[in-house]
């Protein structure tokens, strides 16, 4: 463990400023912890939201890749980075005009991400077999392979609502932890 003596002196004040705010974090995390709450209590606006998100990312990036297309000399260049700068600007109006159709798309992008993760962390697993806690890698990695399959095997019907699940879970998860840095600041823990 680390105490505040340990410190060099910029980090002491670092850590000092930070336990003058330890309210707000608390603050912080009662509220993500709200709105996770809110949020399991109605997934599909919890899934639109999030789907919602995406989409004006997507037209953020749409749009610097545009505006940098004009930036590029060459012909072939400009051409890429408009293309794939219109690409994401038509996901991102997507997301926005249909966000159900969005939802499914990326349900669907999710499971197989899961799937893929799940295989690669097995293998790494199964390739450190020798190391020390190479089978906990092994069993996180069937827990995302069996996530990705259980999603998938659900699809199309399970996108109004595990974008919802996973957005308000994440919330939940994120408010107990910014209320449990607060009160550690507060107390001036330093584990």
């Amino acid at each position: 463990m680390t105490s505040t003596s340990d410190l060099p002196d910029i980090l002491k004040e670092r850590v000092a400023e930070l336990r003058s705010k330890w309210g707000w974090f608390v603050g912080l995390g009662v509220i993500m912890l709200i709105v996770g709450v809110i949020a399991i209590g109605n997934l599909l606006a919890a899934t639109v939201a999030s789907v919602y998100l995406v989409g004006f990312m997507m037209l953020i990036a749409g749009g610097f890749e545009i505006a940098h297309a004009f930036g590029v000399k060459s012909w072939g260049g400009f051409f890429w980075w408009l293309l794939g700068g219109l690409l994401y600007a038509a996901a991102g109006v997507i997301a926005f005009a249909n966000p159900l159709l969005a939802s499914s798309v990326l349900t669907l992008l999710l499971a197989a991400s899961l799937v893929a993760s799940g295989v690669v962390r097995a293998w790494i697993g199964y390739k450190h077999w020798s190391h020390k806690g190479s089978g906990w890698i092994i069993a996180a990695a069937l827990v995302t392979l069996l996530a990705g399959v259980v999603i998938a095997i659900g699809w199309p019907v399970n996108s109004i609502w595990v974008l919802g699940m996973f957005l308000a879970i994440d919330l939940i998860f994120q408010g107990w932890t910014c209320i449990a840095l607060g009160f550690a600041l507060k107390s001036g823990d330093q584990r």
